[in-house]
C-alpha cells in the first residue's frame, strides 16, 4: 500500500472527543477514524494557513465542481452544481430542513435503530419522532424495511418528513435502486418530502457503491434533499464542511432560505479548500487503500468475535467502519453492558438504546483505527464479556 494506515498517532492534547471523553478507557465510540487523513487535504490547509489572512471567504465555482465530479466519477449521478449549497455539516441542514419543512407538532419519520442525533433534531425542534423500526433477522444478522409499517405511518396526516439513512447507520445496509425507489413513490403518494443523510457513502466494501436517492427516481428528485460531505470520508470532521442538494427549485429555495436564516451556509476559509483537496483522483486513490484495509479490520473482528466471544453475534455490512453486534445473548440493556466494560475492561462502544429500534440489544464498534489498536480492542471486550458473563 502507498498510504500507511498501522501508523499511530498520539491525540492528546488535542480536544479529542473520542479520546478524551473515553477516559481511561480505550475509544471504538464515536465515527471519528484514528487515521491521519488524506495529505493532499492536509497540504491545502498549510497552504492555505501560510497566506496569513483569514477573512470572510465563500464557495467559488472550483468547490461546486469538486462536488460534482466526485458524484460523476464514484457515483454515475450527474448534477448541476449550481444546485449545491455549502452547510457547515450533515446535522445542522437536517435541522435547518426540519424547521422548514415541517411545522411544530408534526411527525418525523425515522428508521430506527439510526444515529441518535436525528431524534435530537427532531425533538428539539418540538416536532415528534415516528420510528419506523427495522425488521431483523437473527438467523442471518439482517436488516430489512417494515414495508406495511412505513406505508401506515407515511399516511398519517400529521407525517410530514421522512428523514432517510443511506447508506443507514448502524446497521451498514446499502439500499438499493428499487428500495430508493420505493421509498420515494410511498413518500411522494402521501405529501411527505426526504431528507436523505449520505455521510457515510463513500465508505463502502471494496467492490460495493451506494445509489444516491435523488438518482433512483424523477419522483425523488422532486421530494428529496441529500446531505453530503467529505468529512466521514477522510476524518475531517473538525473542519466542518458539507452540502445539500435539492434538484426540485422550489424545494432547494426553501431549505436554502432556512439555512440562511439559521446562519449554517457560511464557512471558514479552510473548509471550501479541505473539500476541493479531497475530490480529486489522488483522495480517490486514498480512499481505495483505506477501504482496503478497513475491510481487512472488519473480517479480523468478525473471525475474532465468531471464534472467541461466540456469544455476541456480527451484523453483516456493506458499509461504513462502524460494526453493529448483537448483545441478546448476554443482555437487553446496552447502556448496563458498555459501562460494566468501560469499567472493568478499559474498552469503550456506543450503547446501541441511543440508536432506537431494537437498540437495547446491541453495542456499536469503531473499526476505523490501526489493527494492533482493534486487536487490543477485541482483547479487552473477550476479558470484558467473559467476566461479565461470570457475574451474571
Amino acid at each position: 500500500m502507498k498510504y500507511d494506515f498501522d501508523k499511530k498517532t498520539d491525540r492528546t492534547g488535542t480536544g479529542s472527543v473520542k479520546w478524551d471523553f473515553a477516559g481511561d478507557a480505550l475509544p471504538m465510540w464515536v465515527a471519528d477514524m484514528d487515521f491521519e487523513s488524506f495529505p493532499g487535504i492536509k497540504e491545502a490547509v498549510l497552504k492555505r494557513a501560510g497566506h496569513g489572512i483569514y477573512g470572510y471567504t465563500y464557495a467559488e465555482k472550483e468547490w461546486g465542481d469538486a462536488y460534482a465530479n466526485w458524484w460523476r466519477t464514484r457515483h454515475s449521478f450527474d448534477f448541476d452544481p449550481k444546485r449545491l449549497v455549502f452547510v457547515t455539516g450533515i446535522v445542522p441542514v437536517i435541522s435547518s430542513a426540519v424547521r422548514k419543512l415541517t411545522t411544530v407538532g408534526e411527525n418525523v419519520l425515522i428508521q430506527t435503530p439510526v444515529y441518535p442525533v436525528f431524534f435530537n433534531s427532531i425533538l428539539n425542534n418540538g416536532r415528534t419522532v415516528v420510528e419506523n423500526k427495522l425488521l431483523y433477522d437473527s438467523e442471518t444478522g439482517l436488516f430489512s424495511i417494515d414495508w406495511d409499517d412505513l406505508e401506515k405511518k407515511l399516511s398519517d396526516p400529521q407525517t410530514t418528513l421522512m428523514v432517510l439513512c443511506n447508506p443507514q447507520n448502524p446497521t451498514g445496509n446499502i439500499w438499493d435502486r428499487e428500495t430508493l425507489s420505493r421509498i420515494g413513490e410511498l413518500c411522494e403518494k402521501n405529501g411527505v418530502c426526504v431528507v436523505s443523510d449520505e455521510i457515510h457513502c463513500d465508505i463502502t466494501a471494496p467492490g460495493k457503491e451506494y445509489v444516491p436517492f435523488l438518482s433512483a427516481s424523477e419522483t425523488n428528485r422532486r421530494i428529496g434533499v441529500a446531505c453530503i460531505s467529505p468529512t466521514k470520508t477522510f476524518n475531517i470532521a473538525g473542519v466542518q464542511t458539507a452540502a445539500f442538494l435539492a434538484l426540485d427549485p422550489k424545494l432547494h429555495h426553501k431549505v436554502w432560505r432556512q439555512v440562511n436564516t439559521d446562519e449554517v451556509a457560511e464557512g471558514n476559509c479552510f473548509s471550501y479548500d479541505a473539500a476541493i483537496a479531497a475530490f480529486t483522483p489522488e483522495g480517490a486513490e486514498w480512499l481505495d487503500e483505506l477501504r482496503e484495509y478497513l475491510w481487512d479490520n472488519r473480517r479480523f473482528a468478525e473471525e475474532f468475535i465468531r471464534n472467541d466471544i461466540s456469544v455476541l453475534k456480527t451484523v453483516p455490512s456493506d458499509a461504513s467502519y462502524l460494526m453493529w453486534v448483537d448483545c441478546s445473548g448476554i443482555t437487553d440493556d446496552s447502556n448496563r453492558l458498555v459501562d460494566d466494560l468501560k469499567k472493568k475492561a478499559k474498552v469503550f462502544f456506543n450503547p446501541g438504546a441511543d440508536f432506537g429500534g431494537c437498540g437495547n440489544s446491541f453495542i456499536r464498534i469503531n473499526l476505523a483505527c490501526p489493527r494492533e489498536m482493534l486487536k487490543e480492542a477485541l482483547d479487552r471486550l473477550k476479558s470484558g464479556i467473559e467476566s461479565v458473563s461470570n457475574e451474571r
